[in-house]
Formats: structure tokens, sequence, C-alpha cells
């Protein structure tokens, strides 16, 4: 059955892919804003949510959902819940920027089970089953092996309400540009923990995410060996995802 569910999942984001390459760098993407004029929606990210919540209604009606941009259906008592993003990364999108990715995570009784990200200008497909390891295609991922911080390339990001809460990770960035190789700021969290999985980066880190932004890596990056650790209880799903070797070099110039 996971394996019916991964086909789907997999099918749904390219899907999506479709629709969001259809409107990437054309006049008709509609941006609005949400919550602050930092947080974008977009034409493409709303005909995305309705492509993969109307086939995962369809099939599986008894399944819950949530989604960032429709929220949670009434099913808040299944055994399944899909947790998405139909569009991680709108900033880049509606910018004209080619890193924006779908994400699709699938739940039993709380726990992640299943997670595909896919990034459509890159055509670059990630998907882990828990237990069975992580994969880009055919190739089976793993974390960087690298073992010195001033090797490292680490990414992050800043919340949304950056200019609002004073712990908006600025002061951590600080901390952290000097000691590294590089920093990138790549501005799709569900990219960024693939890519850690991939072992193109060391390590990420975040803060004030949600849920829709982090079910699908998490389960990929932990299937491939990376170390995640919340950050924060206060600041929603606040996170830092490394490769062993270099977690604990990281962790503390973040905490």
């Amino acid at each position: 059955m996971l394996d019916t569910f991964l086909l789907d999942a997999v099918s749904w984001a390219r899907q999506a892919g479709s629709i969001q390459l259809k409107y990437f760098r054309s006049r008709a993407l509609d941006v609005n804003t949400k919550y602050n004029e930092y947080d974008v929606v977009t034409v493409a990210d709303k005909e995305s949510d309705n492509l993969i919540t109307s086939n995962i209604k369809n099939k599986y009606p008894d399944h819950n959902i949530i989604s960032e941009e429709s929220g949670e259906t009434n099913n808040s008592g299944a055994e399944y819940c899909w947790i998405i993003d139909p569009l991680d990364g709108t900033a880049n999108y509606s910018a004209g920027l080619p890193i924006f990715a779908i994400s699709i995570a699938l739940q039993k009784n709380g726990e992640t089970i299943l997670g595909v990200v896919y990034l459509p200008y890159l055509d670059e497909l990630f998907y882990a089953i828990k237990g069975q390891g992580a994969f880009s295609g055919e190739q089976k991922l793993s974390v960087s092996a690298n073992v010195r911080l001033d090797h490292a390339v680490v990414s992050t990001g800043f919340p949304v309400d950056r200019n609002e809460n004073p712990d908006n990770n600025i002061a951590n960035a600080v901390n952290v540009i000097p000691k590294v190789r590089a920093f990138r700021r790549l501005g799709a969290a569900a990219a960024d923990i693939c890519y850690v999985a991939a072992g193109l980066l060391d390590a990420y880190w975040e803060l004030n995410l949600h849920i829709w932004d982090i079910a699908a890596g998490e389960l990929i990056a932990s299937e491939a060996g990376a170390v995640i650790t919340s950050l924060r209880e206060n600041r929603n799903y606040s996170i830092l995802v490394a490769s062993p070797a270099i977690n604990d070099d990281i962790l503390k110039l973040i905490k």
C-alpha cells in the first residue's frame, strides 16, 4: 500500500509542477500577500493546492488533509493524514527565481511514513518511505561526510515575522557566517532539507516554520542519516537539520 501512496504522491507533485511551470515568470501570477508583505501567495499556489487536495479527496475520501493554502479537512480523527505545501518558496517563485518545491507527506497515526519533495524547474525529485532509505531518482541519498566546520556549506532562512520578533535568526547567522566555507539562503525549506539529505549542504536551520514546510523533508533527511534537532519550543517548528559530523558545531553557534 505504501508503494501506491508513493506513486500517487509523486504523480500529484509532478502535475502540480506542470501548473507552476506554466505560470513561472509570467504576468498572470496574481501575487497577493497573506500574513504581511513578506508572505506571498500566487494563483499557482492555489491551483496546485486544488489539484493535490482534489486528488486525495477523490481517491482517499476518509483521509485527513492539512495544507498551507486550504487548511485542514474535517477528517481530523482519520488514521492517515496528508500534509501539503503546494508551493514552497513562493517568494522565489513570484520573483522568477528557480528554487521552489512541492512538498507532500503522509502520516499514519501522527507518524510520518512517506515524504515527496519535487523541484519543478530543476526537475529534482526526492522521496522516502520510513525505514526504506531516501532517494533522488534511483540514487540512494546520504548526508555529507565532511567533518570540518570551515569546509561546510550551510543554509538558513529568516522568519516571516522577522520585522516584529527579535528572535529572528539574524544573530545566529552572524555567528555562523565567519566559521563556515559558504553560507546560503535558498528560500525554500523543503529544498534546503533535501539538499542536506543529498550531501549538497552540510546543515540547514530555520525558525518559525510550519508542519507543511518540513514534514516530507524531515523524513527524507532522517532516512539519509541527518540529525534533526528542535531549536525552540515557542517558535512553531524551529529546526536544525545537519550531518552528524557537523551537527554539534553548528548547534553551539545557534542555540
